[in-house]
């Protein structure tokens, strides 16, 4: 005798086909929540899954500041092809984040038009590091030792690469590394 499921559960699988709903589990490495930038709402890392994405701590007063300007292009350029750049401001380096989340947010904005996600401070070096940090860190072994310190994560979520501070956005190292996962299903 053939069992058939009762009628809720057929609705929501019908639901989760016609949606498109993925069975894959969201990648251990995008599996955090951050507050955004100018709400404390958690948004959740794992929306990214799928994309390629490039995690940058950041700083208004810094020497790497002007790079906002390099990750909005990059960011811009890339992103119908499945790219993102996600920004963690951090006073982490030399107290060069001292502002609130609305002077931070305003600043970026006026100064650099930057549109990429940005989040909450978040601790980035070594002792107070959040979760995602450490996650990044034990992948590639190796911590940020200042802002604008950058990963690299493919698609699948799976393949982490590093890059200093002192890469630029535009460098052909790290733009030859976003086409090359860009390139990849």
């Amino acid at each position: 005798m053939k069992r058939m499921l009762p009628p809720a559960l057929l609705l929501v699988s019908a639901l989760a086909l016609s949606s498109g709903a993925s069975a894959q589990a969201c990648p251990p490495v995008l599996d955090h929540s951050f507050p955004g930038l100018m709400d404390d709402k958690p948004l959740s890392l794992c929306q990214y899954q799928g994309k390629v994405v490039l995690v940058v701590n950041t700083a208004s007063q810094c020497g790497y500041t002007p790079q906002y300007e390099g990750l909005e292009a990059l960011y811009r350029t890339y992103r119908d092809r499945g790219f993102v750049v996600l920004g963690f401001p951090s006073n982490d380096f030399g107290g060069q984040e001292p502002g609130s989340a609305k002077q931070i947010a305003e600043f970026c904005q006026v100064n650099f038009g930057v549109s990429f996600p940005m989040f909450a401070k978040t601790g980035v070096a070594a002792g107070h590091a959040s979760a995602l940090y450490e996650n990044l860190a034990r992948q590639t072994g190796v911590r940020p030792q200042w802002n604008f310190h950058k990963y690299l994560i493919d698609r699948s979520g799976t393949r982490v690469q590093s890059f200093a501070s002192a890469v630029r956005p535009d460098s052909p190292d790290l733009v030859g590394a976003i086409e090359r996962l860009l390139a990849m299903n």
